[in-house]
């Protein structure tokens, strides 16, 4: 009976470890890019224009808390600009899988300065963000990506990671 339960597990195992990485990898890129592209689009009032919401945010409420100091954004409408971009532009980058290992980290980084900003939003929001960006930044975006694809077509594999994504 006990053999028969581990033989059981052991092809549940096997079967679970054939599903393509390329399909979580493809998930998280998603998941990811969802929130971000969301929040971007609350920073604009069209073309490169910011929004009166954006530009009062980042001038009056955000701060940086920084041991257990609230600084004001040093040039809080550059602040609100470069975010704005990232949060348009990155999304975009991860879900074509193009630049995923760059796109991941800038994620990354923006995500430390949001969890400096809203610090009550590590456990629900920012520690999630960062788990998946940091996987995408170890594993890249997997075989369906712009990346892998643009690979093939020069000839060259991605380099750059100890588990390549299949």
């Amino acid at each position: 009976m006990f053999d028969r339960a581990i033989a059981l597990w052991s092809r549940l195992d096997i079967g679970l470890a054939a599903v393509p990485a390329a399909l979580p990898l493809l998930a998280l890129r998603v998941a990811l890019a969802i929130p971000f592209w969301r929040s971007g689009l609350t920073k604009w009032d069209g073309f490169l224009n910011l929004s009166t919401g954006a530009r009062y945010l980042f001038e009056q409420e955000f701060k940086l808390h920084i041991f257990g100091q609230a600084f004001a954004y040093p040039a809080p409408l550059t602040m609100a600009f470069l975010a704005g971009l990232g949060e348009i532009i990155l999304p975009i980058l991860l879900v074509l899988g193009l630049g995923t290992r760059f796109a991941a980290l800038g994620i990354l980084a923006m995500t430390i300065i949001i969890q400096l900003t809203v610090p009550d939003g590590l456990i629900n929001f920012h520690l999630p963000w960062f788990a998946m960006a940091l996987a995408l930044l170890v594993y890249g975006g997997g075989m369906l990506s712009a990346d892998r694809l643009l690979g093939g077509l020069f000839g060259q594999r991605v380099k750059g990671s100890a588990h390549p994504a299949r």
